[in-house]
């Protein structure tokens, strides 16, 4: 009786492997034959799964997106019934840095999607969606007049840091810090 595979899980076997392709040289070494031998299968077997990069690519992202998601939900769950507000945001945008090693080879595969997006329509429809969507709850979550130039600010900071942190340019400590430093600002006032 032949094997029965689970589809989820093969695309996302494959997935995992063009992160890894990805966190390792860059999404410009991603291809079906770099990705088919890190996940130890044929490149016959992606084109089975995926029919171009494109849709591997906008796969692994979604990936990327759970996996993220998972993370903050797990993070907040910590945080009890009803969190302040800042202790909320403060959580959210901490866990989506990349702080530690398993989030820092997510963080370098965004970093890598971002550029890809900016040269592939598809891929920065989706991301638009989701930064909007981000800046939204966080809007909703600020004390201040200019609610959604906040909102945009500190989801650029949070970026911006993502960057430095991946960089070397800043350690965890020092990003923390920069995070709380805007928090205090929005949350206490000038």
């Amino acid at each position: 009786m032949p094997k029965k595979v689970d589809r989820r899980e093969r695309r996302t076997q494959i997935a995992d492997a063009l992160m890894r392709v990805a966190a390792d040289h860059g999404l410009e070494a991603v291809s079906l034959r770099h990705v088919a031998a890190e996940a130890g299968v044929s490149a016959g077997m992606v084109q089975h799964y995926f029919r171009t990069k494109d849709e591997m690519m906008a796969f692994a992202l979604e990936v990327v997106r759970e996996r993220n998601q998972v993370r903050v939900t797990e993070a907040l769950a910590l945080l009890g019934a009803d969190p302040a507000p800042r202790e909320l945001l403060r959580t959210i945008l901490a866990t989506l840095l990349p702080l530690e090693e398993e989030t820092r080879a997510d963080g370098r595969v965004a970093l890598a999607f971002l550029a890809y997006s900016a040269v592939r329509p598809t891929a920065s429809a989706t991301l638009r969606d989701d930064t909007g969507q981000m800046i939204d709850f966080i809007a909703g979550l600020l004390p201040v007049p200019e609610k959604e130039t906040a909102a945009r600010s500190l989801l650029a900071l949070m970026e911006g840091l993502g960057v430095y942190l991946l960089g070397g340019q800043y350690t965890p400590g020092e990003a923390r810090a920069a995070l709380d430093a805007q928090l205090d600002l929005i949350f206490k006032g000038p």
